[in-house]
Order: C-alpha cells, then structure tokens, then sequence
C-alpha cells in the first residue's frame, strides 16, 4: 500500500498517499477536509483546491469514486457512516490540521431511496452525524454541505427561490433537509458555520477525465445506451410540461464546483450570514426537458437518439428550476456554461474514456473494446 506514512499510525484505515506537513503550501493557505472527494463532483472540487494552493485530504470509501481523480491530494478510504468513523475522523482532522469541511459523500437515487428509506437515511444522516461530531470534538468550525434541489419535492412554482417551501417526496431528499436542519442545530449549539448548496441536475466536465464515470445521471445514461447500439429512455413523457417529460435546470460540473470555492471563502474570510442565508441554490434559472437533452446529445454526437418511452419512475417532480439570484448577491458567483457547453463537454470526456463510441456506416454505433456489459438503466 502505498503512503504508510504518519497517517497510516493513527488512522486504522487504507491511506494512499503520504501527507508531509506544511509541504508546498502558500502563505494563507487552508487545509481542506473534502469527502466524497474522489466523485464526480468532488474531484472538480479537489482540483480547484490543489490548483489554487490549499492543501487537501480526500475521505472517500470508493463505492462510486475514483482514487486517480485525486491528483496528488491524499486519499483516504473510509466509509464515514461505519460505526468507527468519528473516531477515525477526528484523528485525521488533528493531524492534517484542518480547517473546514466540503462534504459530498451520499448516496443519491431517488427510486433507490423510496425502496430503501431506512437504509438511505443511515447512510446518509448518519455519515453526517459522525463527520459532524468528529467537527465539534476537534473544533473544525467550518462546512460546507452538499445538499440538493430534491429538499423541494413537487413545488407549485415555475422557478425555486430558497424561500420556496421544502418539501421533498422521497427519502433522498429528506436526508438532504435533514442535513441542514441537523447543520443548524449545531450552529446554535456549538457555533458551526455552514452553508449548505441546493443544486439541481449537475452534467458536463471540466476535463475530460474528469467525467461523470457513473451511469447514475441523464447526460451519461445516453451515453451509455448509445455504446451499446440502444436507444435512449425516457421515463414518463406525461408529466405536465411542454413536452411531456420532465424538465430539469442543468448546471455545468466546474461551474457547481465553483460555487464551492465561493461558499468556501464567503466563510473563510468571516462573513457572517443571517439563518435564511445559509442555503443557496445553484443553478441557471433556465430549465430544459428531459427530451431537448436527448435531442443537444444527438447534435453533439451526430448520432440518431430516438428514444424509447418507459414508465414514470417514483418520486420524479415534473419540474425543478432553480433561481440563482441569492448566489450570485451573497457570493458573487454566476454559471457561465449553458447546455450545449455541458453536454460538449460531456461527450468529449465519454469519448476520453475507455468506451469510446465510433460511429460505423450502416449502424448506429460501436463501443471501443472496452465497453461495460449491458446496465439497466
């Protein structure tokens, strides 16, 4: 294994790079606990990090994640809803010296949540609960937390505004809302400075290999089917919207992983907020249908992605689109990248990857030899 350095003394966990202390950092710099760092969104996040000088632990358990995405930020593998997590938790917040948390380790499918409620909110509040006492016991103060647009559930309103009521329809979201209320008892309680982003469907890459690597989300669900000579799905196109499916506001993966930064820094540099100031939304104000999705995927690609239409899955809102303003007043942040920039970016990460699709005459597609077996998707 390789970094059995000081890490590997205290922490009873698989480390997978030596920490050196104070190595390489500038003056200022933070030392930046993020777990779930090794996803999709995380590994954004951690680069942007590393990027600007601060230095960076990764706590990840792996079950989606990909160590490689870490760059040079040490790895730690550790599943932060086990039952000797805290501990282990606070041990590596005492020695990496760290001085705020991005947290973004969840599980996250709505379908999954409405079969699996209980496991999902063990998962999810309870991985929480113990990055949050291991925070208190260590005097971390500070957090930033990935929530999500599911705490609204079905909401009666063309565009969200974080004043919006919060209601969500499915276990995932709930453990979402949890979260925060959860972050706010503990900022009455001991002081904790949080903010927690509510963001709405996340898509593209701001490198290709950085990609989303799991057939977990729209943009790579297509994909998928696409390298293995199947039509796209759409599930429900009789939701009451335009086009019958539902539509969604669709962020750019760098863009989301600025918000972070900004967030980040908003607290680092000691602005204080008031109780309804800690939630922001982070999106473009502008929605697209399930169905227009497909359709820029077809234009990105050149390939024909007529769609089969599936069933509604449960808990799927018809609509969610979110208002940015208090984001970009609070924060100065503002996306920069509409959809077709997500999804070009997108298919230039998926054609990066080992299932590269090579478009043959006379046929829809074919995946590079490295091509997954079939997934329901």
């Amino acid at each position: 294994m390789a970094g059995a350095g000081r890490c590997d003394l205290l922490i009873p966990t698989q480390v997978h790079r030596r920490y050196r202390q104070g190595a390489g950092l500038k003056v200022g710099a933070m030392s930046i606990m993020v777990v779930g760092g090794a996803g999709y969104i995380g590994a954004h996040v951690v680069r942007l990090l590393a990027d600007r000088g601060d230095d960076v632990v990764v706590v990840d358990d792996l079950s989606t994640g990909v160590g490689e995405r870490v760059g040079d930020a040490t790895l730690v593998e550790l599943e932060v809803a086990g039952e000797s997590a805290q501990e282990r938790l606070e041990l590596l917040m005492k020695e990496r010296a760290v001085t705020a948390v991005i947290h973004f380790a969840a599980k996250k499918q709505v379908g999954e949540s409405v079969e699996r409620p209980t496991w999902y909110f063990r998962q999810n509040v309870g991985g929480l609960v113990n990055l949050l006492a291991a925070m208190e016991n260590t005097g971390v103060g500070t957090m930033i937390f990935s929530s999500s647009a599911a705490v609204y559930g079905n909401p009666d309103v063309d565009i969200v505004t974080e004043d919006t009521g919060a209601s969500p329809i499915n276990a995932y979201g709930e453990t979402k809302l949890v979260g925060e209320w959860l972050m706010a008892d503990c900022a009455r309680a001991w002081g904790l400075r949080w903010s927690a982003l509510r963001y709405f469907n996340v898509a593209g890459a701001g490198w290709p290999e950085l990609g989303d690597p799991a057939v977990l989300n729209l943009v790579p669900m297509v994909l998928d089917r696409l390298a293995k000579g199947e039509r796209p799905k759409i599930f429900g196109d009789d939701y009451e919207t335009p086009d019958g499916t539902c539509i969604r506001d669709y962020i750019h993966v760098l863009d989301l992983a600025h918000a972070h930064l900004a967030a980040l820094d908003h607290l680092g540099g000691g602005e204080t907020s008031d109780a309804g100031e800690h939630v922001f939304n982070v999106g473009t104000g502008t929605g697209a249908s399930v169905r227009e999705v497909i359709e820029e995927i077809g234009r990105a690609t050149g390939m024909d992605v007529s769609p089969d239409v599936e069933p509604r899955r449960p808990g799927d809102p018809p609509r969610l689109v979110a208002s940015p303003d208090r984001i970009t007043e609070a924060l100065g942040w503002k996306a920069e990248h509409g959809l077709s920039d997500i999804i070009r970016s997108a298919w230039e990460a998926w054609q990066a990857g080992p299932r590269r699709i090579e478009r043959v005459a006379g046929t829809s597609a074919r995946a590079g030899a490295d091509q997954a077996g079939p997934v329901d998707t």
